[in-house]
């Protein structure tokens, strides 16, 4: 076995039962390396020192999410983050490919509970009730 081979089983032990890099510290990453990278851009200074302090939080606190034995609450932080900040956001951001490409049909957004309908084009003047809501919102298709 190789050196390099070694250095991997041991690491792979080390990180055995630890929670390693999920979403959340994946993103608390890129926004360290952000705010690095400002920190660079910006005079030293009170502002300097104020993005050197959250840059040392951020980095001790992905160093604790990664090598932490508490699977259960670092995999509910995960959960939380996912469901209240990634998935709304890839939600907004995968549709408009969509629609966009459907040359069927037209997508209208309920005024009230935000839900989007998709109805065929050339139907004329419609009424269309929203399937979550109830709502009626009257257009052109």
């Amino acid at each position: 076995m190789s050196f390099l081979h070694r250095v991997g089983n041991a690491l792979s032990r080390f990180m055995y039962g630890r929670n390693g890099l999920d979403r959340l510290g994946m993103c608390m990453l890129w926004l360290l390396i952000g705010v690095n990278v400002a920190g660079v851009l910006v005079p030293s200074g009170l502002a300097g020192a104020v993005l050197k302090a959250l840059s040392t939080v951020l980095a001790v606190c992905i160093l604790f999410r990664i090598f932490s034995r508490n699977l259960y609450r670092r995999r509910a932080e995960n959960a939380v983050f996912l469901n209240k900040v990634w998935y709304p956001i890839q939600r907004r951001f995968s549709h408009n490919g969509e629609r966009t490409a459907d040359m069927d049909h037209c997508f209208f957004t309920c005024d009230r509970c935000r839900a989007v309908c998709r109805v065929p084009r050339g139907k004329g003047n419609i009424i269309i009730t929203c399937p979550r809501c109830g709502n009626q919102i009257r257009a052109k298709s």
